[in-house]
């Protein structure tokens, strides 16, 4: 008897214990980092994709519709509240967009900038290129620039990726995208 009853709580306990451990992982999945290059990569594509169609475009096409003679910028992603502000985490996934665009056959301009010149604010709230960007696009000729903004929640990031056109600012493909916040990726956000 005292056997059965030793046995039914070591049950109970190991029942109760593993109830637990199937709720942390579910929990913990949320803390799992998701490979940036990747989805740094299929950013780039789907911003490309958003391209095909575009009859303003000028130069040679050579691929999915974009001209590959004019030069592209990545900027690095800012902070959505504070677009001021990058950090470990915004620059690398410019660095790694900019990897992606040269593995395309698009001509990138290696540019590497202080933060704080990347957006202005106007007082309607609109994001715009900086004039230190739009000297460097026309320096440069580039065509157009990659921009990304980034906002951090609890257990997501959420980015928003826009390639605009640096001669009038229009936006000719966005894509928005989200990453948990892993241990990796909250270290990056707090450089």
């Amino acid at each position: 008897m005292m056997k059965s009853i030793l046995s039914f709580c070591f049950i109970s306990l190991l029942t109760l214990l593993m109830s637990g451990c199937s709720y942390l992982l579910g929990q913990d999945q949320a803390f799992v980092d998701k490979d940036l290059v990747r989805t740094s990569y299929q950013a780039v594509d789907t911003l490309l994709k958003g391209v095909q169609n575009i009859s303003a475009l000028r130069g040679n096409p050579q691929h999915n519709g974009i001209y590959t003679n004019p030069p592209i910028l990545v900027a690095s992603f800012v902070n959505i509240d504070n677009v001021q502000r990058s950090s470990t985490f915004g620059r690398v996934i410019a660095e790694q967009m900019a990897s992606r665009l040269s593995q395309k056959g698009y001509k990138v301009i290696e540019m590497k900038m202080r933060s704080d010149s990347i957006f202005i604010k106007e007082q309607t709230g609109e994001l715009m290129l900086s004039r230190e960007l739009r000297q460097i696009s026309q320096k440069h000729k580039a065509y157009a620039v990659i921009v990304g903004t980034y906002g951090v929640s609890k257990y997501v990031v959420y980015l928003t990726a826009k390639l605009i056109r640096t001669k009038d600012n229009v936006i000719l493909s966005a894509y928005d995208y989200s990453l948990p916040v892993g241990p990796d990726t909250k270290i990056m956000l707090r450089r």
